[in-house]
C-alpha cells in the first residue's frame, strides 16, 4: 500500500510544523488496527498537511495518492475519516491559487474511488462520499444519476441527509451565478411543472438536481429528509419553496421529534457538574437536527421575519432538544441582525430553570451574550436568582468561584434589581472574582455597591499570585462608578505590589485607568504617575496625567516617543494607543502632527483610523484623511467605534462623516456580523455612540 512512500524526499517537503519527515508514520497510523493510533494519526494529518493557517503545503500533494489508496481498501478502518480528510484538503486547495491545482487534479483523477465507495457497507463512509463525488467526479450527468440511485436504495437516515446536501452542492457548482433554477412554475391537472433555464449540459443537470430536491421535500419522504431538501432549496432555488414555509418546517420538526421520541433517543447529559459535562451540555446533543435547521436558517439569510417565526416554532416545541437547538440558533441570528429579537428572547427565558440542564445552560449562555437585548428576560432572570440563590455563584472543579450566569445576564440587561442581588453576594462568605465586571453595566443603580467594592479592593493581598484576577474587576467597577473615595485603596495597590509579580503590569494599567477616571480628585497620585512615565505603562500613565492635570507639556514627550517608536520589538498597538491618547489632547497635540500623519499614511487599518482621528481632533480639520476614514469604516468594521467616538467628540465639526453614522443607525445588520463573544455588546455601544454624535451629545 505504501510502496514508494519512504523513497520520497519527505525532509525536503514541508507541512504546517516544518519538515514532512513524519508524514509516512502518520499515513501508516491511519491503517492501524488500534483505534487510538488511528485517531492520533488523523489528528496529526489535519494539523500537519493543511494546518490551522488554511494553507495546503507541498506534502499534501504527495499524500493524496496514498490517502486515496487507504480509502479504497476494505481492510482499513475509519475510511470515512480518510475521505473527510481528502475533501478537506481539496476544499482548502480550491480556495487557493493555481499553485494547488495539482492537488485538485489528483483528486479528480482518483475520483473513481469515491464512485466505488458510494455503496460501501459502512454507513459512515456512505455519509461522507456524496460530497466528494460532487466535488471531484467528472461527467455531472453521471454523478447526478448515481446520487439519484443512492437515494432510491438508501435506508440510513444520516446518509439520506448527506445525499440531499450533496444535491444542493451540485446545483451550486453547475448553475452559473445569477441564473435561476426555475424560470417558470405552472400548475396543470394538480401537478407542478418547472421550466428550467438550461443552456448547457451542466445547467440541465443542475435543473435535474433541483427537481429531485423538490420531490424529496414532499411526501412520502420522512421529515428529516424533507427538512434537508427544503434547506437546500432555500439556498439554490428559493422560488420553489412552499408558500407556507415556516408552518411546513415547524410541522416537519414536530414530526421528526416524535420519531426520535419513539426511538428512545437520549435528550440530556446527566452526571456531575464538571467542566467536561458543562462543555458537553453546551453542544447540541441532536447534531443532525441542529445541522438541518442551521442550514435552513443560513439559506434564508436576510428573510429575518421568516427566521424569527421559525425560531419561535423551535422554541415552543414540546421536544427540549428542538428548543435547545432554537436557543443556539437564536444567538446566531442576533449576532448578525439588529431586529426581531424581542419575542425569541422571551421564549428563551422560558427555558430558564428547565429540568433539562443542557437547555437551561444554553439559555443562560445566550442571555449573557445578549447583554441589554436580554431585557425581555429580566423578570425571569430575577426570579431565578431570587428563589434559587445557589445559582448566584458558580463553584467550578478548579479555580476560584465566578458569578453565576443568570445573575451575570441580569446585570447585563442593566436591570436595577441586579444591584440588590449583587449586594447580597458581596456580603456573603464567597465573593466571585469577576463580580466587578458586571457592575459597570448597571450604571448609577450600582452606586450602593461602592462601599463593599471599595472594602474588597482594600483587602486584596498585595503579593498574591492571582492579584490580577482579584483586583482588575474591582478597579474596573470603581472606575466606571467614579468612586473618588477609593483613591487610597488604588494607591495602596500601585505602590505596594512587589516587582516580579505575575501580571503586575496589567494590574498597574487598571489602577492607572481608575486614577484617570477620578480626574482632579486623584492629584495625590501625580508623583506616582510621573514615575510610571518611564515604565512599560507610560502611555496609560500619560493618559491619566492628562485627565488629572491637563498638563500637555508633562505628557507630550512620552506620547511622542511612543508614537514614533518603530523598533522591531515594539508592539504595533503601542503606537496606536499613543495616537488615541494624543487624540484626546485635542489642539494640545499639535506638536505630534508629523508623527500622526505618518501613522495615518502607513499604519495598519486600526492605527491609520486612530491617527487620522487624532489629526482631525488636533487641527479641527480632517485634512487629507477623510478618504482614509471612509475606507476604514467600509472595509474594516473594527475601526467604526474609534471613528464614531471621534465624530461624537468633534461635535458639529464631525459633520463630514455624519452620513456614515446615519447609515449605520439605519442598517439592519450588525457592523461585525461574524463576531462572537462581545460582538453584540460592541455593536450596541457603536449604535449609542452614533446616536449621541448625531444628537449633539458630547459636542465640545
Amino acid at each position: 500500500m505504501f510502496r514508494g512512500m519512504d523513497e520520497a524526499d519527505r525532509a525536503s517537503l514541508r507541512h504546517g510544523y516544518g519538515s514532512a519527515a513524519d508524514v509516512p508514520g502518520l499515513l501508516r497510523g491511519l491503517a492501524s488496527s488500534d483505534p487510538a493510533e488511528r485517531q492520533t494519526a488523523l489528528d496529526g494529518m489535519y494539523g500537519a498537511v493543511h494546518h490551522r493557517d488554511d494553507d495546503v503545503h507541498d506534502s499534501a500533494l504527495a499524500c493524496v495518492p496514498f490517502l486515496l489508496e487507504l480509502a479504497d481498501r476494505d481492510d482499513v478502518r475509519d475510511r470515512a475519516g480518510v475521505v473527510e480528510l481528502l475533501v478537506s484538503i481539496g476544499d482548502i486547495a480550491a480556495a487557493r491559487d493555481d499553485s494547488t491545482a495539482e492537488v485538485r487534479n489528483t483528486l479528480r483523477a482518483g475520483a473513481g474511488v469515491f464512485v466505488r465507495l458510494a455503496g460501501d457497507p459502512d454507513p459512515a463512509v456512505r455519509r461522507v462520499v456524496p460530497g466528494a463525488l460532487v466535488r471531484y467526479a467528472d461527467r455531472p450527468g453521471r454523478v447526478l444519476a448515481l446520487l439519484r440511485e443512492r437515494i432510491t436504495v438508501e435506508r440510513d437516515d444520516g446518509v439520506l441527509l448527506a445525499l440531499a446536501e450533496s444535491l444542493g452542492l451540485f446545483v451550486q457548482r453547475h448553475l452559473p451565478a445569477g441564473k435561476t433554477a426555475a424560470s417558470e412554475k405552472s400548475r396543470t391537472a394538480g401537478e407542478t411543472h418547472t421550466a428550467i433555464e438550461a443552456h448547457t449540459a451542466g445547467e440541465a443537470d443542475a435543473a435535474g438536481a433541483v427537481r429531485l430536491l423538490t420531490e424529496l421535500s414532499g411526501p412520502p419522504y420522512g421529515p428529516g429528509l424533507r427538512l434537508a431538501a427544503l434547506g437546500q432549496l432555500a439556498g439554490c432555488a428559493p422560488e420553489l419553496l412552499p408558500a407556507a414555509l415556516v408552518p411546513t418546517v415547524v410541522g416537519l420538526l414536530r414530526e421528526r421529534s416524535e420519531v426520535r421520541a419513539r426511538a428512545g433517543a437520549p435528550d440530556d447529559c446527566p452526571g456531575p457538574d464538571t467542566l467536561a459535562s458543562r462543555l458537553r451540555r453546551l453542544r447540541p446533543s441532536d447534531e443532525e437536527g441542529s445541522r438541518l435547521l442551521r442550514t435552513l436558517h443560513s439559506s434564508l439569510g436576510s428573510r429575518v421575519a421568516d427566521r424569527v417565526a421559525l425560531l419561535c416554532g423551535q422554541l415552543t416545541s414540546p421536544d427540549p432538544l428542538d428548543r435547545c437547538n432554537g436557543v443556539w440558533m437564536s444567538a446566531g441570528l442576533f449576532r448578525e441582525w439588529r431586529t426581531g429579537h424581542a419575542e425569541p428572547v422571551l421564549l428563551i427565558s422560558n427555558q430558564l430553570g428547565a429540568e433539562e440542564s443542557r437547555l437551561h445552560d444554553a439559555a443562560v449562555a445566550v442571555l449573557v451574550e445578549l447583554s441589554e437585548l436580554a431585557a425581555p428576560a429580566a423578570d425571569r432572570l430575577h426570579a431565578l436568582v431570587t428563589y434559587r440563590p445557589e445559582l448566584r455563584v458558580r463553584h467550578g472543579e478548579r479555580g476560584a468561584p465566578t458569578l453565576g450566569g443568570a445573575l451575570k445576564a441580569l446585570a447585563g440587561t442593566g436591570d436595577a434589581r441586579a444591584a440588590a442581588v449583587l449586594a447580597e453576594v458581596l456580603a456573603g462568605p464567597v465573593v466571585p472574582l469577576d463580580l466587578g465586571l458586571a457592575v459597570p453595566r448597571l450604571g448609577r443603580t450600582a452606586v450602593p455597591l461602592v462601599p463593599a467594592l471599595r472594602r474588597s479592593l482594600a483587602r486584596v493581598p498585595l503579593d498574591t499570585s492571582d492579584i490580577c484576577e482579584r483586583a482588575v474587576p474591582l478597579l474596573s467597577a470603581l472606575a466606571a462608578l467614579g468612586d473618588e473615595a477609593s483613591l487610597p485603596a488604588v494607591l495602596r495597590l500601585l505602590r505596594g505590589m512587589p516587582d516580579g509579580l505575575r501580571r503586575r503590569d496589567t494590574v498597574t494599567e487598571a489602577a492607572v485607568r481608575a486614577l484617570g477616571a477620578f480626574g482632579g480628585a486623584a492629584r495625590e497620585a501625580v508623583p506616582d504617575l510621573h514615575r510610571l512615565l518611564e515604565s512599560d505603562c507610560a502611555v496609560a500613565a500619560a493618559d491619566a496625567l492628562w485627565s488629572i492635570t491637563g498638563d500637555a507639556h508633562a505628557v507630550l514627550p512620552v506620547l511622542l516617543r511612543a508614537l514614533t517608536d518603530t523598533s522591531p520589538d515594539t508592539d504595533s498597538g503601542h503606537r496606536r494607543r499613543a495616537a488615541a491618547v494624543l487624540g484626546r489632547l485635542g489642539p494640545a497635540a499639535r506638536p505630534a502632527l508629523p508623527g500622526l500623519r505618518e501613522l495615518a499614511d502607513r499604519g495598519d487599518a486600526q492605527a491609520r483610523a486612530t491617527a487620522a482621528c487624532a489629526v482631525w481632533r488636533a487641527t479641527g480639520e480632517p485634512e487629507r484623511f477623510l478618504p482614509v476614514l471612509r475606507s476604514a469604516w467600509r472595509d474594516h468594521p473594527r475601526t467604526r467605534a474609534t471613528i464614531a467616538e471621534c465624530v461624537r467628540a468633534l461635535g458639529p465639526s464631525g459633520a463630514p462623516l455624519h452620513d456614515l453614522l446615519r447609515a449605520e443607525l439605519a442598517s439592519p445588520l450588525r457592523h461585525r456580523t461574524g463576531a462572537g463573544g462581545d460582538g453584540i455588546r460592541e455593536d450596541l455601544t457603536l449604535l449609542r455612540t452614533c446616536g449621541q454624535a448625531l444628537a449633539g451629545a458630547g459636542h465640545r
